[in-house]
């Protein structure tokens, strides 16, 4: 297989002129489980949701690159060229493995003029791994709170911010600071001072 073959989806929405690889949340076996806890916000999963009806079309893309990335390393010749500024990993799906992060790792360091943002709760393959990696510089690293309405204010080892999600009954609690276009923002894929990223459930 070639790396050139692995899918990437153009921004929309929220995430206009923010283009993204994805994998299939549908076959994660770890979005499979957490999706049963009704304490996260993977209970509410978008992705999961979306999938199994008006992106139905986007499965078999998906499920692909679940394949190709999670299988193994490929050489940095293979390695797909990206023509943005910004960029996005997991807008739909959750790292499957140490593989699947090092394929991630080293797109960022082959396309250096271009800033990635990896949104994940797998801390553990995320600390497993930089504990004997360097992170590229410009690859940012979000851990993505499961928890509902219990932000996590500081970011926990190797990761740069946090994201965390208020359902509706709470937005007054928390201040939030996410809630316009991505491209209109940045502070997910930029270096700043913000490292809690609050948004409310939609």
């Amino acid at each position: 297989m070639e790396f050139s073959q692995i899918h990437i989806s153009k921004g929309s929405g929220k995430l206009e002129l923010i283009n993204s690889i994805n994998t299939n949340t549908l076959s994660n076996d770890y979005c499979t489980k957490q999706a049963k806890n009704k304490k996260s916000i993977c209970s509410l999963c978008y992705s999961q949701k979306s999938l199994k009806t008006y992106r139905k079309n986007m499965v078999n893309v998906l499920e692909k690159n679940t394949r190709l990335l999670s299988e193994q390393v490929f050489q940095k010749s293979l390695l797909p060229t990206i023509f943005n500024s910004y960029f996005r990993f997991n807008s739909h799906g959750e790292l499957i493995n140490l593989i699947h992060l090092e394929n991630l790792v080293n797109i960022a360091k082959k396309n250096k003029h271009c800033n990635f943002t990896l949104w994940s709760k797998r801390y553990d393959l995320i600390t497993i791994f930089f504990d004997t990696h360097k992170k590229p510089k410009n690859l940012f690293l979000v851990y993505s709170n499961s928890k509902l309405n219990k932000p996590v204010y500081f970011p926990i080892k190797h990761f740069d911010k946090t994201f965390n999600n208020i359902t509706k009954d709470k937005v007054d609690d928390f201040k939030i600071n996410c809630f316009s276009k991505c491209k209109d923002c940045l502070l997910c894929y930029t270096k700043n001072k913000t490292t809690t990223i609050i948004e409310k459930v939609k």
